[in-house]
């Protein structure tokens, strides 16, 4: 043999070892990292057979990277060559002992030499357009509008670099082989190949020693990645292609729909039942986050898996209106801290252990530090996340929705909410308001519980009355549907036209509901956004009792956040029902003729989607088919919308917190409303109605938007026409 040929073969193959090595104790160290948190739920270990099939679907099928085509497109063809190219390593392994080394049984298969033609030449392509996007959109360049700020710059470079050097190198072997006249492939099959043959030696004595040199390099390069992942445990943009397939797996919803809905329920020590406040306690029970080994172990998965690809941060509203908040900065930072406190953790170090040893050293490390600092807390108190970013989250969903490895954010913010709130009783002081009322009064703003029926008293009372039928004790046996009014709907004026809206037009339809007036409560999403789960299950508890004692089983709920705790939420307290949207409701029923649209509404009008019915729980068709149903209408869409649409700033309990940070959330979404000069801006939910008409106010008073612009409702649109009445003469009608 060849002394140049042995002496690459045995460097590259003692690299080898030492390579798979070091990664197979990487691999040992992140299983044991990930396994200080604590037990997860039952249900997130099975069944196998759908969990599986649906991980294998999410990674092929790329759903989420193809949010944004071509870079999805790029993405899927780096992803397969990692495994395919694979047998070209092996390969290669065999070429630096012997350049004429081929595969067995494969080797001349033309199919095979077209597959890695194939494979090779479109992820080359994809690899180059994915290190230029990376390059162009750097933070540098653009700051806060990258993507990558917070993306630790050189691994991205570096998983770039490694991959363009091997296909590179699969090309130049191949060129070599071609050159000298031992390719057995055809031109037709592989057109890269013999282009670079064409520019190669042939000479044997300089194209087999090539061929044994690029060989040598490939391993080394490849090898090399192995070692630099074992040493960097952190690298996610490295290390996500062996993990995220398992985060991915392991994702709270075995159907594969985003980790959005229902809020994360709290669990006992055991992790694998609810929390019973009742029974709990503090020193055993984690109530929320307060450490980072109080995230269960798929948490810590989520902040190893973070491939720092900024999709998150893109779309987060707080990030886009100068908050401090970044999605992927938070998962980074809990990232950092879980690494550096873990190998701690797992030797046993406790501060009563470092009490008895205080000589001991830790390599210039203040463990004791380490093991107090705390989760959250300002730069003087050395927290991990600022209290800043933890409180400006609203809960919408963006991040959760964007995630390519199924990262689940908003379980982690909530996580880390409520230990502040029930343990450390350190949130937002406007905060302390909404939950005394809630607690005292049953809904955020405080006011008396017959409060809840004026808007009945003012349908009663105008010039085509309407009669709502008010629960006593029992649904009556003829009723089709509870209608949940929502404490914004009985009680904010403006959602109150909503409501109104709602019962005239089922009414108008012959469908027959009921509400429960006073007997109805808050149903507790501001209280559970916001950390507070005691106040939240009381409220929900008592909600419960009252429906089910009504008898109730069909629900239509004009709010989102209603529509979302109702339907996802109170499964999880013994309250199961069929509920649906009041756009849903309303949609079916012009669908089926039940209402009939015939007043013409000449406005030219934009859709804005509220985030816990569309993101949360995918309703976007129903209230765009009710608009469409118009005569006279013209719609035009925001630039962001449907899955990609901007909150208007009032979810995970902002709506009753200041925003004194950056740009106001409704602000940034009006300014995008305007851009599509609309005569009026609809939405479904009374959140968005009052933070985008409070916005459109301000607008007003600055003279920025026409004094005619108002925010309505889908249903208030609808009735409009179905009563046959001009905009003008509706508006009477309502005052």
């Amino acid at each position: 043999m060849h002394p140049l040929y042995l002496t690459l073969g045995i460097i590259t193959s003692v690299f080898a070892v030492v390579a798979f090595t070091l990664f197979g104790l990487a691999i040992r160290q992140i299983v044991r990292t990930v396994g200080v948190g604590r037990a997860v739920e039952p249900e997130r270990k099975g069944p196998f057979g759908q969990r599986f099939t649906m991980a294998v679907i999410e990674i092929l099928g790329h759903g989420r990277m193809l949010k944004r085509p071509w870079i999805g497109v790029a993405h899927w063809f780096v992803m397969v060559s990692f495994p395919l190219l694979a047998f070209t390593v092996v390969e290669a392994q065999g070429e630096v002992f012997d350049p004429h080394f081929t595969l067995p049984i494969i080797s001349d298969w033309t199919i095979y030499g077209l597959a890695i033609e194939f494979i090779a030449g479109t992820s080359l392509v994809g690899i180059l357009g994915l290190t230029a996007y990376r390059f162009v959109n750097r933070p540098s360049r653009i700051g806060r509008e990258s993507r990558f700020m917070y993306s630790k710059q050189w691994t991205g470079y570096y998983v770039e670099a490694y991959i363009i050097g091997l296909l590179f190198a699969i090309f130049v072997i191949r060129g070599f082989k071609v050159a000298s006249d031992t390719f057995p492939f055809p031109v037709w099959a592989t057109p890269i190949s013999h282009a670079v043959g064409a520019i190669l030696p042939g000479d044997l004595a300089v194209a087999d020693p090539g061929i044994a040199l690029v060989a040598a390099f490939k391993l080394v390069i490849s090898y090399a990645f192995f070692v630099v992942l074992a040493l960097k445990l952190t690298m996610g943009v490295g290390w996500h292609r062996f993990i995220a397939p398992v985060n991915i797996y392991f994702k709270r919803n075995a159907d594969g729909s985003p980790t959005l809905g229902a809020a994360k329920q709290m669990m006992d020590k055991s992790g694998t039942k609810p929390l019973d406040f009742e029974e709990a306690d503090p020193d055993e029970d984690p109530f929320g986050a307060g450490k980072i080994e109080d995230f269960t172990w798929k948490g810590l998965l989520d902040f190893t898996s973070c491939t720092e690809c900024g999709r998150c941060q893109s779309q987060c509203p707080a990030w886009n209106t100068g908050k401090p908040l970044s999605p992927k900065k938070v998962i980074l930072d809990l990232q950092r801290h879980a690494y550096e406190k873990a190998p701690y953790l797992l030797q046993g170090i406790t501060e009563e252990t470092l009490a008895e040893k205080p000589d001991e050293s830790h390599a210039g490390v203040d463990v004791l530090a380490l093991l107090n600092k705390p989760l959250v807390g300002t730069e003087e108190e050395g927290g991990v996340i600022h209290p800043d970013e933890l409180w400006a989250c609203t809960n919408c969903g963006a991040c959760v929705e964007q995630c390519p490895v199924d990262i689940e954010h908003i379980d982690h913010i909530l996580d880390m909410r409520r230990y502040q709130v029930m343990v450390e009783s350190n949130f937002p002081s406007e905060a302390n308001t909404l939950l005394k009322n809630l607690e005292n009064k049953g809904n955020p703003w405080g006011m008396a519980e017959d409060r809840r029926m004026d808007w009945i008293a003012e349908l009663a009372s105008q010039e085509n009355p309407v009669e709502v039928q008010v629960v006593d004790d029992k649904l009556p046996e003829d009723t089709e549907y509870l209608f949940w009014v929502g404490c914004a709907g009985a009680l904010e004026d403006r959602a109150k036209k909503t409501t109104k809206a709602i019962a005239e037009l089922l009414d108008i339809a012959g469908v027959k509901f009921a509400v429960l007036g006073g007997m109805e409560a808050c149903t507790g999403d501001p209280a559970r956004r916001l950390g507070m789960e005691y106040v939240f299950q009381m409220l929900a508890q008592q909600n419960v009792e009252t429906l089910n004692e009504a008898g109730v089983t069909k629900i239509v709920a004009s709010c989102p956040h209603c529509f979302n705790t109702l339907a996802n939420e109170y499964p999880q307290l013994g309250g199961a029902y069929e509920v649906i949207h009041h756009s849903q409701l309303l949609a079916k029923l012009v669908e089926e003729g039940q209402l009939t649209p015939v007043n013409s509404v000449d406005e030219n009008i934009t859709y804005h989607d509220p985030c816990f019915l569309g993101r949360h729980n995918k309703v976007y068709t129903p209230p765009r088919d009710i608009m469409a149903q118009v005569p006279g209408v013209k719609t035009q869409e925001m630039h962001r919308h449907k899955e990609r649409g901007f909150c208007c700033g009032a979810g995970g309990a902002r709506m009753w917190m200041e925003e004194r940070i950056g740009k106001r959330i409704n602000t940034e979404r009006v300014d995008e409303a305007l851009t599509t000069n609309p005569d009026t801006v609809s939405t479904a939910c009374p959140f968005c109605q009052v933070m985008l008409g409070d916005a459109i106010n301000e607008k007003k008073s600055q003279g920025e938007a026409k004094e005619s612009l108002e925010v309505v409702d889908v249903s208030q649109l609808l009735l409009r026409s179905v009563r046959g009445e001009a905009p003008k003469a509706a508006e009477a009608a309502d005052a």
